[in-house]
């Protein structure tokens, strides 16, 4: 009789991949993480082959379980598009999310598809502006919910913190503008906070400094970074590889810590946007900090 996989033992084995670890995937698909271990001993089992290796003490794929991931993902999307379209109360519609760029990359992969996955009838239209446009855009009512930065104020606009992480200097793991005199900067526009604090730490310091990219883009400041060209500040979840983290042994002063929040639309609410909120907030509590060079 041919072996029949099982979705439940899928979905474990996908949120392992995506979160990084059995702890994580044991939260996102509510389980103990000694109930994720013996269902993916189970899944080798029924696979045949080994899944996962050891690295140190961390748990890496194989080249087996690399091809599985992609065989996983598909079954489960079929497996719930075809739920989906026998219940007519699934939701269905268009919701639609805003988010500065500096998450675009590292949280929307995690929170569309987890989303995708539950709600496949749903379309989301994803605006990337910084956090003072992104308000406008939910007070003219051309979002529905954002995920904003700057906000010491969200308690104020109906908001919620949901994310707490360091700001952190960074420069290139392969150059040296962290030691030029004076400091080449890359920084937000003039309103950023983010900037301010970096200009103002500085300052305290009497470190010279010289302002050499300003954009509103993360992308630009982060391309100016990676070639070596200028310093910045970002929040842990936005380090990339390639960048080197820089502390008061370097010579820079402590930054404060940023909170990012989520916002709803005051106009209306609607269980779509129920929904997003709750794949956002559980997205970013099991959201990993990248490995960077030291």
């Amino acid at each position: 009789m041919a072996t029949v996989l099982d979705l439940d033992q899928l979905r474990s084995f996908v949120a392992i991949a995506e979160s990084g670890s059995f702890t994580r995937a044991g939260d996102v698909v509510h389980k103990t993480q000694s109930a994720v271990s013996m269902q993916m001993r189970r899944l080798e089992e029924r696979i045949g082959k080994p899944i996962f290796e050891r690295d140190g003490r961390q748990s890496r794929l194989t080249e087996e379980g690399e091809r599985l991931l992609n065989y996983a993902r598909r079954l489960i999307k079929l497996n719930d598009e075809t739920l989906a379209a026998f219940n007519d109360t699934e939701l269905s519609g268009r919701v639609r999310l805003g988010t500065p760029d500096d998450y675009a990359d590292r949280f929307l992969p995690e929170i569309l598809a987890r989303f995708a996955r539950s709600n496949p009838r749903v379309e989301v239209t994803v605006v990337c502006e910084p956090t003072l446009m992104l308000l406008d855009c939910l007070r003219a009512n051309d979002l529905d919910v954002a995920i904003i930065t700057n906000c010491a104020a969200v308690g104020r606009i109906g908001g919620a913190v949901i994310r707490r992480e360091p700001l952190l200097w960074v420069t290139s793991a392969r150059h040296c503008a962290h030691e030029e005199t004076p400091l080449p900067l890359a920084l937000g526009r003039p309103t950023c906070d983010w900037r301010q604090a970096a200009v103002s730490g500085l300052d305290g310091l009497g470190r010279q400094h010289r302002l050499l990219y300003s954009s509103w883009s993360s992308a630009a400041v982060g391309a100016a970074v990676m070639a070596g060209l200028a310093v910045s500040v970002l929040p842990e979840s936005a380090l990339r590889p390639g960048m080197r983290v820089l502390s008061e042994t370097d010579g820079f002063p402590r930054l404060p810590f940023v909170e990012i929040g989520l916002v709803r639309s005051p106009h209306h609410a609607t269980p779509l946007v129920d929904a997003l909120v709750d794949h956002i907030v559980s997205s970013l509590d099991n959201l990993s900090v990248p490995i960077v060079a030291e």
